[in-house]
């Protein structure tokens, strides 16, 4: 695909400068908040977060989002989507939301180049205005990675991928997306797995083992910490008595909240539910409770905001992640970073995750009977909060951090003597 008409002859990467000068990075991805979907791609930017505490990179964020014109409540996402800024300062970064067309019916095997286009002005923009990055950082493979693989390319800039789940257990089942998947694989410095189970699939599918790097999400440990149950009960309002399951996320179908509903049935009266999150299967989950006579056992808690979450993981007993695809859950690791345990869906990295008693257990089958089980079998050996706790601190941010540093590093070194021998 040719670069815009606008700009035909790309920008060649300016890398004289020495090490000792901050990294700028230009992080690409649609997975990113703002301020219309606050808890949006919120992993993505936890993990910038925890790489510009290092002082040794600099960063702006353009986060691509559907062109929509309506804002109406009645459009529920599309109407996010266009209440979104064009610009803002996020968490004090910089983040830019240019629009990109999306095509109902055929859009996934164009979306990467309309991406591509939408961004191109405003990438184009923050280099005339001084901000000459170093290296693409692009999150999720497709359509955000091929997006930034074309931008790579019309830029003459290094580019690194990082998949999260989907973009590779699912989307590669696609004839055309596959094939651009692993176009972008291969004109990437290198690809980054937030489980090791993700780099195997990439190798499965043709990928360069040389260039996959396994680079787990940590957990902030400083906002993530066990309070006391009862405290935190009293705190959000919820009896101190008996016992609690909760689930955080998005509410819809591949999340598995209905499995919980389905489980609760089977489990004694003394347990309660929480659902923390939003999402469109609202009205369905609560149809389903009332029909299986446990609605008054069910609470929905709503949207959450992150640093509130500490206190609901400290009220439950047990964290339920019932998930039918997971690339790797920060959910897991947070309720454990507050003493709590998880019973989790054994799938995609989660085994790496939920990997010792102290963790929890996973489910041996993804179905209601399959949690009420694994709920069982939990209290049956149910580990101290510290044990929890201790295995959370195990998952800290320094080494994921500190691994992307040295493979920036590297990749604009390699570059560097590349240029010189050219």
């Amino acid at each position: 695909m040719m670069a815009p008409a606008r700009d035909r002859h790309p920008v060649a990467a300016d890398n004289a400068q020495p090490m000792a000068e901050p990294l700028r990075i230009l992080l690409f991805s649609s997975l990113y908040p703002s301020g219309a979907r606050p808890i949006h791609g919120i992993f993505v930017e936890t993990r910038l977060r925890e790489l510009l505490k290092t002082g040794e990179v600099q960063a702006k964020v353009v986060a691509p989002v559907p062109w929509f014109p309506l804002r109406g409540e009645r459009f529920g996402e599309y109407a996010r989507f266009a209440a979104t800024p064009r610009q803002e300062q996020w968490n004090g970064v910089e983040v830019h939301h240019p629009r990109f067309l999306v095509f109902p019916g055929f859009g996934m095997s164009i979306t990467p180049f309309t991406m591509a286009l939408g961004a191109w002005r405003t990438v184009r923009r923050l280099q005339r205005e001084g901000f000459e990055f170093d290296l693409i950082d692009a999150h999720y493979y497709y359509p955000d990675g091929v997006a930034a693989s074309l931008l790579a390319r019309w830029l003459r800039k290094p580019f690194v991928v990082t998949a999260r789940g989907t973009d590779l257990n699912l989307i590669p089942e696609y004839t055309l997306p596959r094939k651009l998947i692993m176009a972008a694989e291969r004109a990437a410095s290198a690809s980054i797995g937030v489980c090791q189970a993700l780099m195997d699939r990439l190798r499965e599918l043709g990928g360069d083992p040389g260039k996959t790097h396994t680079l787990r999400n940590g957990v902030d440990l400083q906002r993530f910490v066990p309070e006391a149950r009862d405290q935190a009960r009293v705190r959000l309002g919820l009896p101190i008595e008996g016992r609690m399951l909760l689930c955080v996320g998005h509410l819809i179908e591949r999340k598995g909240q209905y499995l919980a509903i389905e489980a609760l049935a089977q489990m004694p009266v003394d347990v309660r539910l929480v659902l923390a999150g939003e999402g469109p299967d609202r009205a369905a989950l609560e149809r389903q409770a009332s029909a299986l006579g446990v609605r008054e056992r069910v609470q929905f808690a709503g949207v959450v905001p992150q640093t509130e979450l500490k206190w609901w993981y400290s009220a439950a007993d047990a964290l339920a992640l019932c998930s039918s695809r997971e690339g790797w859950a920060n959910v897991l690791l947070e309720a454990m970073a507050c003493g709590t345990p998880v019973i989790a869906t054994d799938i995609w990295g989660t085994p790496e995750v939920v990997s010792q008693p102290a963790a929890g257990v996973l489910m041996r089958e993804r179905t209601g009977a399959g949690l009420a089980e694994a709920w069982q079998r939990l209290f049956a050996n149910l580990p101290e909060r510290a044990a929890t706790r201790r295995h959370a601190e195990t998952f800290s941010w320094e080494s994921t951090t500190q691994g992307q540093l040295r493979l920036f590093q590297r990749i604009l070194a390699d570059q560097r003597v590349a240029h010189r021998e050219a």
